[in-house]
This record gives C-alpha cells, structure tokens and sequence, in this order.
C-alpha cells in the first residue's frame, strides 16, 4: 500500500500495509471491517453481560467462556486503531516501540485463547466422563487458579523472544505484511543474529499451541469412547450437544492459525493481498464467530439475550 525506502536504523518507523493496489477502495473496504470491529466489540460485551448478570450461567464452563471472550475483546482492542488506521489513512506506519508491543499483545492473546479452549476441553471431559466428580474438581478456588495459570502462561512465555526485537538492526525494507504487527514479520527484516528468535519461538509453539492441540484432541478421544459406551442413543446426542460449540470454537481458532503459518512459510511468492486476508482473518475471525457460535448453539445463552431483547423491546 505504501512505499518506504531501506533504513538502517532500527528505530524508524515500520510501515503498515493495507489491501496493495485497491488504495482507491480502502474507505470502502473499512466499512464492512468496521462492522466486524462493531460486531466483535458488541457480541463480546453481550457474553460478558449476560454471563454476569444471570445467575444460572454461574458455573465453570461459562466462567471458562467469559474467559474467552474477554481474550477475543482484548484482541479486537489490540488490533483495531492500525487496522482501521490504514485503511482510514490516519496511520500510515508505527514506531518499533509500538510494533513490539502490539506483538506482544496479539501473540499473548492467541497464547491465551488456545490455553482457555484447553481449559474448557478439560470441563467437557470431566463433565462427561466424570461427572460424579465434577463440582468437586471444577471449584470455584480451582477455577480461579486455572485462570491465573493461564494467565501466567500467557505473558510470561513471550517477553524473551518479543525483548529481543528491540535490539535487533532492522536494515532491510521496513515494510510490514500486514495492517498490524507480528513476531515473524519483524525477524524477517533484520540483518543480526535472529536463531535465538527462532529457536524459542518455534518451542514456544510446540509447547503451547500445539501442545493444546493434542491435549484437546486427546480428550475428544476421551469424550467419544465415554459417549459411545452410552446405551441410550438420545443421552449420547445430548452429550456431544454440549461439545459442538467448543469443537467450533477450536476450528475458529486453529485454522486461520494454520492458513496464517502455512502463508508465512511458503507463500512468499503470493500476492500481497492474500498476506493481508490470512493476517485479518488470524485476528478477527475468531472473535467475530465465538459469540455468534455460543450464542446460537448453548440454549442458556440464547434464551438470556432472546429475553434482555425482549424486556427491551417492550
């Protein structure tokens, strides 16, 4: 979208790229991104809402939930002002300073988002395959030290490898991939020694999310033979009924991550269009579909907003 001339200061500015060559339309490609920004703020806000104010929601898997959508609010609020920024030309490129700290933020909250999805896999084993036990594993007091784990997890894992991009040289053209910041943009552009970056960044995804992957798939394993077992063909579909919409959830979540890495790695030779279409559905897509998902597949939630509209309609 923009041009920017090679700079051998680490400290200049990085540009942002919005959708290359429709600079013409850019006012309005942001309506419809705009909306999405509206829908996720909104849907979010609405599960936060109704979670807290009905006391039947009250119970671990929709603490988990609320878990959940206060990390795609967070991440809508971290990524909005550059996104919508470009594409309204008020932002044209940021400093390293704030680049950083943006990946910081977006890699710490998909580190969240994945360790809060586990976390909610683990509530559907126990609620199925142990259920006896469940209000006594699943405690308030555990509930909350899950959540300061995951919170642990999630913003103390990155600070080495995010740190050291402030003291790398940036020599080569600094211009971005996509209307934001990421970790593997960055290291692209400099000229130092980069295999701490990418050494720990590559553990880090095979000990975090790629980690949950499997623990997530291994309790599905779990879940089905428990299901299975089950006689009654009506009690087994009740069961499952409870896990579609946290399988949506993991879908949402991991293959935008997928088709993101996959463009990364060996899409250098894609236009850049596709590099900034896989980056806006890294960041906004699950957002955007976890609260339509849980809104219309768990029968509590949708009853609850179906009568906050109501009592507000009347």
């Amino acid at each position: 979208m923009f041009t920017i001339s090679i700079s051998n200061h680490s400290s200049s500015g990085f540009v942002l790229t919005g959708l290359t060559g429709l600079e013409v339309d850019d006012l309005w490609v942001s309506i419809p991104l705009s909306i999405i920004y509206a829908m996720v703020f909104l849907g979010n806000c609405m599960v936060l809402h109704v979670i807290r104010t009905e006391p039947s929601l009250h119970e671990p898997m929709f603490y988990f939930l609320a878990m959940l959508a206060l990390t795609d609010l967070s991440m809508g609020l971290s990524t909005v002002h550059t996104v919508l920024g470009v594409l309204w030309r008020f932002i044209q490129e940021v400093s390293l300073d704030s680049c950083i700290a943006q990946s910081y933020f977006i890699h710490s909250l998909s580190l969240m988002e994945s360790s809060v999805l586990l976390a909610m896999s683990f509530d559907r084993y126990i609620a199925i395959c142990n259920p006896l036990r469940y209000s006594s594993i699943l405690t308030n007091d555990n509930i909350v030290k899950i959540g300061v784990m995951i919170l642990c997890r999630s913003f103390f894992l990155i600070p080495p490898v995010i740190i050291r991009l402030k003291f790398l040289n940036y020599c080569r053209p600094h211009v971005l991939s996509h209307s934001f910041c990421l970790h593997q943009d960055l290291i692209q552009m400099a000229c130092s020694d980069i295999r701490f970056n990418n050494i720990y960044a590559l553990a880090l995804v095979i000990s975090t999310l790629l980690l949950d992957a499997v623990l997530i798939l291994i309790s599905y394993v779990m879940i089905l033979h428990t299901v299975l077992a089950i006689a009654s063909r009506e009690e087994r579909m009740k069961s499952l009924q409870t896990c579609v919409s946290h399988i949506c959830a993991v879908l949402v979540f991991y293959i935008p991550i997928i088709g993101l890495t996959m463009v990364h790695r060996f899409g250098k030779h894609l236009s850049p269009l596709v590099h900034v279409f896989m980056g806006n559905i890294y960041i906004l897509f699950p957002p955007l579909m976890n609260p339509i998902i849980y809104s219309i597949k768990t029968q509590q939630i949708r009853r609850r907003i179906q009568r906050l509209f109501y009592l507000k309609g009347t």
